[in-house]
């Protein structure tokens, strides 16, 4: 019974030490914002001319954030079509739905919920992420054009 309470206690103790070195790389994420940006355009309401998708800034570029680290950036701009005569919290609604499926189905991101902005009139926000890669999500979605405003990011990372 002693050895193996002592055989599970290295063991334990072994994976804890062996996960500290695991987690995101800049490359991985990288890729993985990459792939992102590849999907958006690749996403059928998304290459509709309608939507008017334009990549603001594209993650192929690494940016310093501290010393040291580096970190990659994906900007675009969408529109989502605005239904004459219909209540600005109805486009809204509809908009974000959209969105969410878009970011949570086809891109992969687990989002976070905020319910205190279901009626907001003015915009909503959704936020997503992907922990392993090291991947962040913002999307604004306002009434005006474009409706959709997002921004990926990678974590802070060291290159290697």
């Amino acid at each position: 019974m002693r050895v193996s309470r002592i055989a599970v206690a290295a063991f334990l103790v072994g994976g804890v030490v062996s996960g500290c070195g695991s987690g995101p790389t800049l490359q991985a994420a990288s890729a993985e914002l990459q792939k992102d940006m590849q999907r958006l355009e690749a996403d059928r309401l998304l290459k509709n001319p309608l939507s008017k998708l334009q990549i603001v800034e594209r993650p192929d570029k690494d940016l310093p954030c501290d010393k040291g680290k580096f970190q990659r950036v994906l900007r675009a701009t969408a529109d989502y079509e605005h239904v004459p005569g219909d209540p600005v919290d109805n486009h809204l609604d509809r908009a974000q739905r959209v969105m969410e499926n878009i970011l949570s189905q086809k891109l992969h991101y687990k989002l976070t919920f905020d319910f205190t902005q279901i009626d907001w009139n003015d915009a909503r926000l959704i936020e997503g992420n992907k922990d392993h890669p090291g991947v962040a999500i913002k999307v604004i979605v306002v009434p005006e054009s474009p409706s959709w405003r997002l921004v990926a990011e990678t974590k802070c990372l060291p290159r290697s």
